[in-house]
């Protein structure tokens, strides 16, 4: 973990982090994020894009059959997470940026992952979750039992996610409307917004939406 990369955009002035797990096609795509979230906000910001090699290991809290492909989901969202509390955080504050308000967010599994540190840790004001992988097995049996420590979540959706023929992935919108009724009872500011289109197009764009939706809702 000690040998991990990241990718650092930072405002003067920023008081507002907003980290991010990618892998190298998000990476390429950051730019583009940063000048929407600029455009919908119009506030100083920094953000930090941390690169994920293994992405089916590194994001999820525990273990899975393969849903697509061969591969399995290991359980290596808690490494993850130790790194970005333990390591990540404090190096940020090394280098002389203020933290003062530190939010996470991510696309696809990274959204499942940052879902799941919502309910482990205070770290974190607000969580973005777009298009995040809630079909995962026993996710939502998860989400239903525990509640989580930050005060606002962001979730969107592509409206064609779940016309998908793989079984376990057409769940999705199931779970993400359960998911969000879960979250409405829990927290006072969430939102869960529909994107148009499947889940693989404007992930910089939806990224984007939920981190200034985030920041807005801190005025």
């Amino acid at each position: 973990m000690s040998d991990r990369k990241y990718f650092l955009y930072h405002d003067v002035d920023a008081t507002q982090l907003l980290i991010q797990p990618v892998d190298e096609h998000d990476l390429g795509l950051l730019d583009r994020e940063i000048e929407v979230i600029k455009s919908m906000t119009g506030k100083p910001f920094s953000l930090v894009g941390l690169l994920i090699h293994e992405w089916q290991h590194e994001l999820t809290p525990w273990g899975a059959p393969p849903v697509f492909g061969k591969e399995p989901f290991g359980n290596g969202a808690q490494e993850t997470l130790h790194f970005i509390v333990d390591k990540l955080l404090p190096a940020l504050i090394d280098r002389n940026m203020t933290t003062t308000h530190c939010m996470l967010g991510g696309y696809s599994l990274a959204g499942l992952f940052a879902l799941w540190t919502a309910y482990q840790t205070d770290k974190f004001e607000g969580v973005v979750a777009a298009s995040p992988s809630v079909w995962y097995p026993k996710w939502i049996d998860y989400a239903s039992e525990k509640r989580p420590f930050v005060n606002s979540i962001y979730l969107s959706l592509g409206d064609k996610e779940e016309k998908t023929k793989n079984p376990v992935m057409s769940q999705v919108g199931n779970a993400i409307r359960r998911q969000y009724s879960l979250l409405s009872e829990q927290i006072d500011n969430t939102i869960l917004e529909w994107n148009p289109g499947n889940h693989f197009i404007d992930s910089e764009k939806r990224m984007a939406k939920g981190f200034a939706w985030l920041l807005n809702s801190g005025e």
